[in-house]
């Protein structure tokens, strides 16, 4: 399969990097909880219920990935793919969700402003932006090698809270620097975050709905086209379709073949045409090819 191979030379897996997201954000939530509790920051403390979110996410992704590389079976004979969508649907709800409530507690302090949170916390969200954008670097990179749209999403959640915390940073600042009359700041700056958060949810959203709805993949579906097309005998391809499940494509196919052709000798050709496929386009995972006579 392209992912496993691809994964190899990148040097990571999509399911190794979903694991290291979830033991990453398990300890830079507990962080940022208490950091923001200690030095009175709701944008470090929203931070902190993002980082909680991506914690259900990496454990959704994480889980679905293993799922969905598992071989088809008698009760799932096109494979298990559609978990990989299924996750990236989850993970962009998740991300709105924690967007809307970090909208609803931002507005709530800025009609009742609190202190400026404490210097330090400018600190921890340094940091935090930095193992951010490192896990966002390393799961898109797993995600690029194998076309996976629930570690895409995973990515995009790390790159939401690398946002979440700059925004954070930005509102502290000016919280600090303006004094009381700018305590406010805080809170703006998660109320801004929130609707960063969300669009990046609806965002996300768009590839696994693809994926669901079995939208058609037409420039796969003409490169295997033209691959079948160079195998002798076949004369014609009528028609062909290729669609996404999980990190592998499945294209049906009818090619037109000489009328007076025995069945043997087209069943023959299908199996070179497949193997020329496979070998060429490792993506994808089942070709059907259905013969029609020629003319």
């Amino acid at each position: 399969m392209k992912g496993t191979r691809a994964n190899a030379e990148s040097g990571v897996s999509s399911e190794g990097a979903a694991l290291t997201g979830l033991v990453t954000n398990v300890s830079l939530a507990a962080v940022k909880l208490v950091t923001g509790i200690v030095g009175n920051s709701f944008a470090l403390v929203a931070d902190a219920v993002e980082s909680m979110v991506d914690i259900a996410g990496s454990l959704i992704v994480w889980s679905a990935l293993r799922y969905g590389a598992k071989p088809a079976d008698e009760d799932h004979p096109f494979g298990h793919g559609k978990a990989e969508s299924l996750a990236g649907m989850a993970v962009g709800l998740l991300i709105i969700v924690a967007g809307v409530g970090i909208a609803a507690r931002s507005v709530d302090g800025i009609v009742q402003p609190q202190e400026s949170p404490a210097w330090y916390t400018l600190v921890v969200l340094a940091l935090v932006i930095t193992i951010k954008e490192a896990l966002y670097r390393l799961t898109k990179r797993a995600a690029d090698a194998s076309a996976s749209s629930a570690g895409f999403a995973d990515a995009w959640h790390h790159r939401s809270d690398a946002i979440t915390s700059l925004a954070a940073m930005i509102g502290i600042s000016v919280s600090l620097i303006g004094g009381e009359r700018y305590a406010p700041a805080d809170d703006w700056a998660a109320l801004i975050a929130s609707f960063v958060i969300m669009v990046n949810g609806v965002l996300l959203m768009r590839a696994p709905c693809s994926e669901l709805m079995d939208e058609a993949s037409p420039e796969l579906a003409a490169r295997c086209s033209e691959i079948v097309l160079s195998v002798e005998g076949i004369r014609r391809i009528e028609r062909c379709e290729a669609r996404k499940v999980g990190r592998t494509h499945r294209v049906i196919m009818h090619a037109e073949v000489d009328p007076e052709m025995t069945v043997e000798r087209a069943h023959a050709l299908t199996g070179k045409a497949k193997a020329l496929v496979r070998e060429q386009l490792p993506q994808v995972a089942s070709l059907l090819i259905h013969i029609e006579p020629h003319g």
